[in-house]
């Protein structure tokens, strides 16, 4: 792999040309160099159209939530359905993008990248033509259910692609850039939902979602290349799978930063399941000042997120960069517990906003960094990894949200403490598990082996 993480291309790897066992000639040479030179620039094109058709596989499950919404009150309406009822139609998308990663992530590890998730965005398009003909309100739940079982291919592979592709802190400047992708979208679905209900109905939602999967998928066919040799592919089955699995969460610093990020993706979800009612309700504002308040969250997260992997990855260490962002939501969390219970006396919209804005931005260091510090502990089950992470964070992250509205609606305490726990919980995890003191040359297998993981030691 050439310096600074990026895949190399198949003529990089094949070393001097030879011609009927003799030595390459001068001109064979210069040949070569121009050959090399056009496989550089075809590289950073392809690698320019990969980077977008992952953005686009990341992006694809929160289109899938978020665009919806805006349509609840029509769907209700339309299938005649209580509100609770249609409000399962998200929970069981949200399961089923969980659950679909523990399936697919070995699948890509046995069979490689492309075909399963050709597969996944097959049956992904399938699932939600159906969503857009469902005449119930429970064949839409059970739609909705395949339509996250199917899209969590483009979640889970992402990952693992990222992880044939790169390592170190090329890997993490990888993961910050996709991190501008999945936090632009739950912005700008919503939006897009509503803009489609001027035209149509409900249904031309799903229509929408269906074309886009479709079109994904012609780019992923015509475009994705294989990024996992058949060399580095499991043999076995389930078994096997669940095997790797296991020893994955066996290994204690993985399982430190699968925590670490799940309970900080736990600390945003309660942040997203509590703003619309604590801001709008308690704090008085508008709907309209709600989505601005959101939209420059968002920002934040996504402009720390390229400041991360910009400037900081490559430059400071990735798990001091990864403290910092704990140590950071962890002061954010724990100034909106005391702004909730009267400890600084009334406080307005402005302080709680600003606390908020700080949590959110500290996720743009937190998450990608995570994510990487885990993945590279993978060598050649970077599929069943990603799965693991991405369903501990959506479990986790499901479970916290609820936890937000125990003490009613008058008060936002019950945010804040979900928060703050979440937020210490990931803290513990990352000093008790990950241990970032400990000295990674004799943990790891000695100085050459230590050297060989530069996010971790540069």
């Amino acid at each position: 792999m050439p310096e600074g993480g990026a895949p190399a291309p198949d003529a990089a790897r094949r070393g001097p040309v030879e011609d009927g066992g003799r030595d390459t000639t001068a001109g064979r040479a210069e040949a070569d160099q121009g050959a090399a030179e056009g496989a550089l620039r075809a590289r950073r094109r392809t690698g320019l159209l990969v980077t977008l058709i992952l953005g686009g596989l990341t992006a694809t499950p929160p289109l899938a939530m978020d665009m919806y919404l805006p349509s609840l009150p029509e769907v209700t309406r339309s299938l005649h359905a209580p509100a609770a009822t249609v409000q399962l139609t998200l929970t069981a998308c949200l399961a089923g993008m969980a659950f679909g990663q523990l399936v697919v992530g070995p699948m890509s590890d046995r069979w490689g990248r492309r075909r399963p998730l050709l597969a996944g965005l097959a049956v992904y398009v399938v699932a939600t033509v159906l969503c857009a003909l469902a005449p119930t309100v429970e064949a839409l739940v059970a739609f909705r259910l395949a339509q996250g079982l199917a899209g969590a291919a483009g979640i889970v592979i992402a990952r693992a692609v990222v992880r044939d592709l790169y390592d170190g802190v090329a890997m993490a400047r990888f993961f910050s850039t996709l991190m501008l992708v999945s936090g632009v979208a739950p912005v700008v679905a919503p939006l897009i939902g509503g803009q489609i209900l001027r035209v149509t109905d409900w249904r031309g939602v799903f229509v929408v979602l269906a074309a886009v999967g479709v079109g994904l998928a012609a780019l992923v066919a015509a475009r994705l290349p294989e990024t996992l040799a058949p060399a580095e592919r499991h043999s076995g089955g389930g078994g096997e799978a669940l095997r790797a699995m296991r020893g994955l969460l066996a290994d204690r610093r993985f399982a430190g930063y699968l925590l670490t990020g799940g309970f900080a993706f736990a600390a945003l979800f309660a942040y997203i399941s509590a703003s619309p009612f604590v801001i709008q309700e308690i704090y008085g504002a508008s709907p309209q000042t709600f989505s601005l308040l959101f939209g420059v969250n968002s920002v934040g997260l996504v402009a720390v997120g390229q400041l991360n992997g910009k400037v900081l990855v490559g430059r400071v260490r990735l798990d001091r960069v990864l403290a910092v962002g704990l140590t950071v939501v962890v002061l954010a969390a724990t100034a909106l517990l005391l702004m909730s219970t009267g400890v600084f006396g009334e406080v307005g919209l402005t302080p709680v906003a600003a606390a908020l804005f700080v949590l959110m931005s500290a996720m743009g260091v937190t998450l990608p960094n995570a994510q990487s510090m885990a993945l590279m502990r993978v060598r050649h089950s970077a599929g069943s990894a990603a799965a693991l992470l991405g369903t501990s964070s959506f479990l986790i992250g499901a479970i916290a949200s609820p936890l937000v509205g125990v003490a009613g609606e008058d008060t936002a305490v019950p945010m804040a403490v979900v928060q703050l726990t979440a937020a210490l919980v990931a803290a513990a995890c990352f000093v008790g598990l990950c241990r970032p003191w400990a000295d990674r040359a004799a943990e790891d297998g000695g100085p050459a082996r230590a050297a060989s993981r530069p996010g971790e030691d540069s």
